[in-house]
């Protein structure tokens, strides 16, 4: 099937996923759900395949261990596969996004004006490695009566298939003149060529979205004229202020680090106040070291540790010790590594975020509220966390059910974007008859009434 052809048949989906009901789109995620679960052993056997295949690339050098842990489906005892199938119930589980009155108004007697939530419309969503990302997609995407397009990385392409392959036989199995569900509500392309094509095709597709490298999300922005929401990196900052609790610090940088290095909201960077230096920083980077944590130390971070009491203890881990350059502030390492700079104020911790950091999602360890104000107040940021780990920046995490990517745009959507920001908004006028040059000012001219219903 052709690039266009998709693309049509997306637009028509659309246009029929807007008049199905909630009860019938809850009652296709349940039947999603359902099959997935019967055909666990089919999914679980085809990420296998890709999980053995990208092995070989990791260790040939062609594929980066970050990918490559994305790309498990499964999990330590099934924990991946069943949070996947949790994750479709909370999306069902949460309103209806579509068809909300945000404003209403008379402008006139028997001329009224109403602004109702709708879907966006068609979606490409363009993505690597993490194949249950097809599944979130898919329920996100029928919950906000949205049609998706998915395209995956190649080192996922069996699991992709399988998933897309389960998804539209229980779409399929629904697509009765009863329901009227469509049946390609959700596709998925697996060429290259197709997803340039598809750029190109902005008359039948709303939004791209991009989850990713820096390197994905760039060739989407700058190959389409179709609105893009996304986030070129996660390079995420934790600032540890000079009233930062240590008990607090080192928790939060912890659980940032070495919870999951391969996600975009991991910490990449730890900003060290000079007043805690000596005084905090040591337990927080020997933590780190003890969990299998490199440290690329500026210059005053490596003579604090040099000069710690302590010292002994870090002997032990002088491979994991190394000294930062400029660049380890601007790299997103996706693994147990992190750079660590001190600043002589929470002002000059701003400006390095600033500078070097990517909008995505920020945190400040302090006791002190005035500070906390001025970091989440000033910065400039998708998330800014207060005495909290960056891991929090999930639509999981924020109730959302699932996201549909995380977004440091400034338009429509912004951070983890689940169902409301798979909508947007349309109005509706109801009249009785009226014309617009009734309305105005001067001889004859109706004024507007303007009141609020």
């Amino acid at each position: 099937m052709s690039a266009l052809e998709i693309a049509v048949n997306a637009r028509e989906a659309g246009s029929l996923l807007q008049l199905v009901g909630s009860e019938n789109k809850s009652l296709a995620l349940q039947r999603i759900k359902q099959v997935l679960i019967d055909g666990k052993l089919q999914i679980l056997q085809a990420n296998a395949l890709d999980m053995k295949f990208a092995k070989k690339q990791v260790e040939q050098g062609s594929l980066s261990e970050a990918l490559y842990k994305r790309l498990d489906i499964k999990g330590n005892n099934d924990e991946k596969f069943d949070t996947m199938i949790k994750g479709i119930d909370e999306v069902d589980s949460l309103q209806d996004p579509t068809g909300k009155v945000t404003l209403s108004r008379n402008l006139d007697n028997d001329l009224s004006l109403y602004r109702v939530t709708c879907p966006v419309g068609v979606i490409l969503v363009i993505f690597e490695a993490r194949p249950e990302v097809v599944v979130n997609i898919a329920c996100l995407a029928i919950k906000s009566g949205n049609a998706a397009i998915l395209k995956g990385g190649k080192e996922a392409s069996n699991t992709n298939r399988i998933l897309n392959s389960l998804i539209n036989d229980a779409i399929n199995s629904l697509s009765s003149d009863t329901l009227n569900f469509p049946k390609n509500a959700i596709q998925l392309v697996e060429s290259r060529d197709q997803i340039h094509q598809l750029l190109q095709l902005e008359r039948y597709i709303d939004l791209a979205i991009p989850r990713g490298s820096n390197d994905l999300v760039k060739y989407v922005q700058n190959n389409t004229r179709i609105p893009v929401l996304g986030h070129a990196e996660g390079l995420c900052s934790i600032f540890l202020d000079a009233s930062c609790d240590p008990i607090k610090a080192v928790n939060v940088v912890l659980d940032a680090k070495i919870d999951y290095p391969a996600a975009c909201n991991a910490v990449e960077t730890l900003l060290v106040h000079e007043q805690c230096l000596d005084s905090i920083f040591p337990a927080v980077a020997l933590k780190l070291l003890q969990n299998g944590v490199t440290l690329h130390l500026d210059l005053k971070s490596s003579l604090s540790l040099k000069s710690c009491p302590n010292n002994s203890e870090f002997k032990a881990f002088s491979d994991f010790i190394v000294d930062a350059t400029d660049k380890d502030y601007e790299t997103e390492y996706n693994s147990l590594e992190i750079a660590v700079k001190v600043v002589p104020s929470i002002k000059d911790a701003m400006a390095h975020i600033s500078h070097y950091g990517s909008k995505h999602t920020d945190a400040i360890v302090t006791e002190n509220k005035s500070n906390a104000d001025l970091f989440m107040n000033s910065l400039d940021s998708a998330g800014v966390y207060w005495n909290a780990s960056t891991r929090f920046a999930d639509g999981f995490r924020y109730g959302f059910g699932t996201e549909v990517g995380v977004s440091t745009n400034k338009t429509h959507a912004r951070g983890p974007v689940g169902l409301e920001g798979l909508t947007i908004y349309k109005y509706k006028l109801i009249g009785n008859g009226q014309g617009a040059g009734e309305y105005g000012i001067g001889l004859g001219k109706k004024p507007y009434l303007h009141i609020d219903i």
